[in-house]
């Protein structure tokens, strides 16, 4: 079996013989042709993996062959072979989508390394990304067993993040397998982790916490907003880092990306309490103190996201920043969208804007409960390639890219991420307890206690305390939280799907990314900023 069938066309092929023969040594199965008219018959009815093309030839050119080559089939790869470098010509090659281009006069070796670049490309990208991960295993591996703090953590999963990316271009599924145990096995740290030290990190006086959802805005957010330039300030509700990623690129192409960070929700890591926290800068407790009338517990009736707005403007009144022109979007279903698309220009005239973005947390809401959605996003892979597929259609995207070329500040961070949940642990409670899957609070609760993280008294954890004796728990890795009343049916039906409010890397460090719009130069635009070579200089 040859590596790949060559077909060569050249008007002096005869000459190449020697190395028509050179390349059949190496394993591949080369037929050749003088003309462009005998080539295109020839690929009509057979089948080529790359084309070796002349591209000055009697009676139809190169070009000419090309064009008709990609006619008959846009995906064959073609490599142009020309004495002639002018610019017009290479345009007019790379415009018909050559995949590479060789100069004469060639040797064997050059035709041979472009060969194995585009053939081999996807064998060479696996193999190589399986030998780094191998390497960089041991490092993960001492990492989790060095007791990390929260900066290490949030180091740790970003790695993760990267390897689980790169192995989409392996395909090894022992590799994957390795990748996807020590995830499991970070998260099981994890978890210890943060049962450790999640208390002092709510205790008002701590000076040894990690920036998390109530104080978002006062670190990540404000220092960036003045009268200067406006700022947007994104949030993509469930977004977790490795959804960022692809859609990053997109991003690229209208944004300079300054800061890619990461930060730590609140528990539990469902809307109603981290973004809540984020607009108003307040952990859960606080915000039932603050505003009574507007705090809904999970059990009591009525929206539970409705007052952010007001919770963001006392936020504001707060800082001392409430001079500051504001608005606040919420983007709900798609004349939310339209809507924004319409009036994106008018919000340049504010300092800071808003816009709350829903679609990947109903995203993951649908997919537990559709059918066609379980199988379009079965696993992380297809989740982040809806996400992207949505993004690069999404109103948010067309709204963006109508205001990509004025001076505005933009930064995109998320409220929660979501983690794939395979392991069912069982919870008694009374009518009371809540449904959530990864976290429940309740009266008389009953569950191992290495299934989950308890607090039986909610303030340890800067959480209202909505009945007396109400506790809470949290789900850890990737459990989910059952009744023993039809508990089978509940097991199948939920398992394999994404879920939010408990405990894991995916949904507790999430990202915080700072973007300036980019000039005709290829630099950002940013009042207030030297940019001198890649160092940005905040005065």
């Amino acid at each position: 079996m040859p590596l790949a069938k060559i077909v060569w066309v050249d008007d002096e092929i005869e000459s190449l013989q020697s190395q028509r023969m050179f390349l059949e040594n190496k394993g591949y199965d080369v037929t050749t042709f003088t003309n462009g008219f005998d080539a295109i018959e020839f690929l009509k009815d057979n089948i080529a993996d790359v084309v070796l093309l002349d591209e000055s030839m009697p009676g139809i050119t190169g070009l000419e062959t090309l064009a008709r080559i990609k006619e008959a089939n846009q995906q064959i790869p073609v490599v142009m072979i020309t004495k002639n470098e002018t610019e017009s010509l290479m345009d007019d090659a790379i415009g018909s989508q050559i995949t590479d281009y060789l100069l004469k006069p060639v040797n064997p070796n050059q035709v041979l390394l472009s060969l194995k670049k585009i053939i081999d490309n996807r064998r060479l990208v696996a193999e190589k990304t399986t030998t780094a991960y191998q390497q960089q295993f041991r490092d993960l591996f001492m990492a989790l067993n060095n007791n990390p703090d929260y900066n290490e953590w949030m180091e740790i999963y970003k790695k993760l993040v990267y390897w689980e990316l790169e192995m989409e271009k392996s395909d090894s599924p022992e590799m994957r397998e390795i990748l996807a145990s020590q995830k499991d096995e970070a998260n099981t740290e994890f978890f210890k982790f943060i049962s450790k030290n999640y208390a002092k990190w709510m205790h008002p006086k701590s000076d040894d916490a990690p920036i998390m959802s109530h104080n978002l805005f006062r670190y990540k957010v404000m220092p960036h907003v003045n009268k200067e330039a406006p700022t947007f300030f994104i949030l993509i509700d469930n977004l977790r880092l490795d959804q960022w990623k692809t859609i990053q690129p997109i991003f690229a192409e209208s944004f300079r990306i300054l800061e890619e960070e990461t930060f730590y929700s609140i528990l539990p890591t469902a809307t109603q309490y981290s973004r809540n926290a984020i607009f108003s800068g307040l952990l859960p407790i606080d915000i039932e103190k603050q505003f009574p009338l507007e705090w809904k517990n999970d059990e009591e009736e009525g929206g539970k996201n409705l007052f952010e707005e007001a919770f963001f403007r006392a936020q504001l009144k707060r800082m001392k920043r409430d001079d500051l022109k504001t608005s606040y979007t919420k983007v709900l279903h798609h004349h939310d969208g339209a809507n924004l698309v319409n009036n994106i220009h008018n919000l340049l005239n504010n300092d800071l804007n808003i816009i709350v973005y829903n679609f990947v947390d109903m995203l993951s809401h649908a997919r537990t409960e559709m059918e066609v959605l379980k199988e379009l996003a079965g696993d992380e892979v297809s989740y982040r390639s809806i996400t992207r597929s949505w993004f690069e259609h999404s109103a948010l995207h067309q709204a963006l890219k109508k205001i990509a070329d004025r001076n505005i500040r933009l930064i995109i961070a998320t409220d929660h991420g979501s983690v794939r949940v395979k392991t069912p642990y069982k919870v008694i409670g009374d009518k009371q307890t809540t449904a959530n899957l990864r976290y429940k609070h309740g009266r008389n609760l009953n569950y191992e206690p290495k299934d989950v993280l308890a607090f039986k008294d909610p303030r340890e954890a800067g959480l209202p305390v909505p009945n007396v004796n109400s506790s809470f728990i949290f789900a850890k890795e990737d459990g989910f939280l059952c009744y023993p009343n039809n508990y089978n049916h509940y097991v199948n039906y939920y398992r394999n799907t994404f879920q939010h409010g408990g405990i894991s890397l995916e949904e507790m460090i999430v990202p915080v990314i700072k973007m300036v719009q980019l000039n005709p130069m290829g630099q950002p635009v940013f009042p207030g900023c030297l940019y001198d070579g890649p160092t940005l200089i905040v005065r």
